[in-house]
C-alpha cells in the first residue's frame, strides 16, 4: 500500500521499521502481561482458551510482520541497493515482489482478527446475534476489499519511473474502502459494547441491589477504540491523498491492533485483582462493631437472573465477585471476559 506523494518511499520504509519496532516492543511486554493475567493462579481447565489463542495469534502475526518489515528494509537499502538504476526507491515500488505481498497479507489478517474479537465481545455482552449482524457484514466487506487489494498487488506492473503512480485508481479506491470499512466496523462494535456495559451498570445501580463499577472497563474500551480509530483515520487520509505516509501507517497499525487487544485484558485483570484484595482485607477481623462477629469473606456467586419489580427488567448474567454476609441477594451479574 505505497503511493507516490509525500516523503520518499525509502525514507518511509525506514520510518515504518523504526516506529513499528518501538511499538512492537511495547506489544511484547503487554503480551507477557496478558498471558500472566489469563493464566496466573489458574488451572488449565479454568483458562479462557479462545482469548488466549487470539492473544498468541496476534503476537505471532505482529512478530511475523516485524520480521518481514526488517527483511524488506534490509533488502532495499543494503542487499539490492545497487541493483536498480533509480536507487532503493525502485525496490520499494516493486509491488509484485513476494515480500511486499506477504507483508500486506499479514496486515490484513491482523486487522480481521482484531475486528473479529471486538465483534465477538459484542455478542458475548449482548447475548443476541441480531446485534452483530451489521458489524459482521462490515467485517466481511473488510475481508473482501483487503484480499482484493492483495490480488491487485500481484497483478500490478512495476512503474517505469519513481514519479509514476504505483496503483491504478481502482486499487486506490479499494484501499480507501478497506480503511473506511475497518474504521466504521471498529467504531460501531466498540460503541455497541460500551453502551451495553454502561446500560447494565446503570440498571443495577438504579435497582439498589448492588453496586457494580465498570467505569474502568468502559474507559479502557473507549481508549482502545480511540487509539485504533485515530490510527485508521491517519491511514485513510494518507490513502485518499495518495501519500507514502500510508506505508508508515501499516507498520504502526499492525502493532496497535495487538496493543489495543492486550490493554483491555490487562485492565480487566487489574480490576479483578484489586477487587479481590479489597475483599480479603475487609474479610479480616477488625475488632470494631459487628464485623468482629460477622467477618466478611470472599465469595464468587453465579447469578443467572435478576428481577426488579419496579422496572420489570430482567437480565441474564455471568459471574460476580462480592462479599458474603450470610444472606442471599438476587443481583444482576452481566460480566464477561472481554
Amino acid at each position: 500500500m505505497t503511493f507516490r506523494k509525500g516523503i520518499p518511499i525509502d525514507s518511509a520504509a525506514i520510518m515504518s521499521t523504526v516506529l513499528e519496532g518501538i511499538l512492537y516492543g511495547f506489544s511484547v511486554l503487554m503480551f507477557i502481561g496478558t498471558i500472566w493475567a489469563l493464566t496466573y493462579k489458574r488451572h488449565m481447565r479454568d483458562v479462557n482458551r479462545p482469548i488466549t489463542s487470539v492473544a498468541v495469534l496476534l503476537f505471532v502475526l505482529s512478530t511475523a510482520h516485524m520480521v518481514v518489515d526488517i527483511i524488506q528494509t534490509e533488502d532495499g537499502l543494503v542487499k539490492y541497493h545497487d541493483t536498480f538504476t533509480s536507487g532503493p526507491e525502485a525496490f520499494f515500488v516493486d509491488v509484485p515482489r513476494k515480500i511486499f505481498v506477504i507483508k500486506n497479507a499479514i496486515f490484513i489478517l491482523q486487522t480481521l482478527l482484531g475486528d473479529g474479537v471486538v465483534i465477538y465481545r459484542c455478542f458475548v455482552v449482548w447475548q443476541t446475534i441480531w446485534v452483530i449482524i451489521l458489524p459482521s457484514m462490515l467485517w466481511c466487506s473488510v475481508a473482501v476489499t483487503g484480499f482484493y487489494s492483495v490480488y491487485n498487488f500481484l497483478q500490478a506492473v512495476q512503474p517505469t519511473s519513481n514519479t509514476e503512480r504505483i496503483f491504478s485508481k481502482t486499487t486506490l479506491r479499494c484501499i480507501a474502502a478497506f480503511y473506511t470499512l475497518t474504521l466504521v466496523t471498529n467504531l460501531l462494535s466498540s460503541g455497541l459494547l460500551a453502551f451495553r456495559i454502561w446500560k447494565i451498570e446503570r440498571s443495577v445501580s438504579t435497582a439498589h441491589a448492588t453496586k457494580v463499577t465498570t467505569t474502568g472497563i468502559l474507559r479502557v474500551i473507549m481508549d482502545a477504540a480511540t487509539l485504533y480509530s485515530i490510527s485508521l483515520l491517519c491511514a485513510l487520509i494518507s490513502s485518499l491523498c495518495s501519500n507514502d505516509g500510508g506505508f508508515v501507517m501499516i507498520g504502526i497499525l499492525t502493532s496497535i491492533i495487538s496493543i489495543t487487544f492486550y490493554m483491555v485484558i490487562i485492565r480487566i485483570a487489574m480490576g479483578k485483582n484489586t477487587h479481590s484484595h479489597t475483599l480479603t482485607v475487609r474479610g479480616g477481623s477488625t475488632g470494631q462493631g459487628s464485623l468482629q462477629h460477622y467477618p466478611l469473606k470472599p465469595l464468587q456467586v453465579h447469578i443467572s437472573q435478576f428481577t426488579h419489580t419496579d422496572s420489570a427488567s430482567v437480565y441474564r448474567g455471568g459471574d460476580l465477585d462480592r462479599a458474603s454476609t450470610g444472606g442471599r441477594a438476587s443481583v444482576e451479574g452481566a460480566t464477561c471476559d472481554v
